[in-house]
């Protein structure tokens, strides 16, 4: 479209390293297109430097492209991204990119289930982004609820979906229907604060609430 040319002109553009990866995701994988890419990219790493996370989970690894554009916007060489993709088969791939990328040291790659693992690595995040199966996106957000910090983000890609939300052609369509739960779970939920950004086919930002203290009169 004209006006997704127009918006990349104008924005930062994307270092080369990262094209480079997701043309190779694009050409090499199945469903390239779940790659972040350019635009998306830029905002990951823009957030991540507004937030200012120490520590950063995500939920679906993919190629990597993602992982990288949050390790690029990590204050320091102290800071890590722990990210988890249940699919192995895409290791060898997601491994060798994010291990020659100038920020793959800021990256910790594993492969599992994060829902269940990331819990037992018993660190508190400043910061999720959940990208992995849509079908279990209310469970992913539910772990990354009890590991994030008061006052942390979630951020959930996909959540509008190419528009499938509120088409009824995908009422049968397991990751249309998971991603609607989603964010009706969401609607009620009063320990966060939430806002759906229409970027690329849906980002929400979650906040999580700081606790309140006891009032002491």
């Amino acid at each position: 479209m004209q006006i997704d040319d127009y918006i990349l002109s104008h924005v930062d553009p994307e270092p080369d390293y990262l094209y480079r990866l997701w043309r190779a995701s694009n050409l090499q994988l199945l469903n390239g297109r779940m790659v972040s890419g350019h635009l998306q990219g830029r905002l990951l790493k823009m957030l991540v430097q507004m937030i200012r996370p120490r520590q950063v989970l995500e939920v679906g690894t993919f190629s990597g492209y993602s992982a990288l554009c949050m390790a690029e916007g990590l204050a320091d060489d102290d800071c890590r991204v722990v990210t988890f993709e249940v699919n192995d088969e895409l290791e060898d791939f997601t491994r060798k990119w994010i291990e020659g990328s100038p920020y793959g040291h800021r990256v910790r790659f594993i492969i599992g289930d994060a829902i269940a693992e990331a819990p037992a690595l018993g660190i508190t995040f400043d910061l999720a982004f959940l990208d992995g199966d849509k079908r279990t996106y209310v469970e992913a957000y539910e772990m990354a609820l009890r590991v994030v910090r008061p006052g942390g983000f979630i951020l959930a890609d996909n959540t509008l979906w190419d528009g499938h939300v509120v088409d009824a052609a995908y009422d049968r369509d397991h990751q249309t229907v998971g991603i609607r739960r989603f964010n009706d779970h969401l609607v009620g939920d009063e320990r966060v604060e939430k806002v759906i950004l229409p970027l690329r086919d849906g980002l929400t930002i979650v906040k999580k609430k700081q606790e309140k203290s006891a009032n002491p009169y």
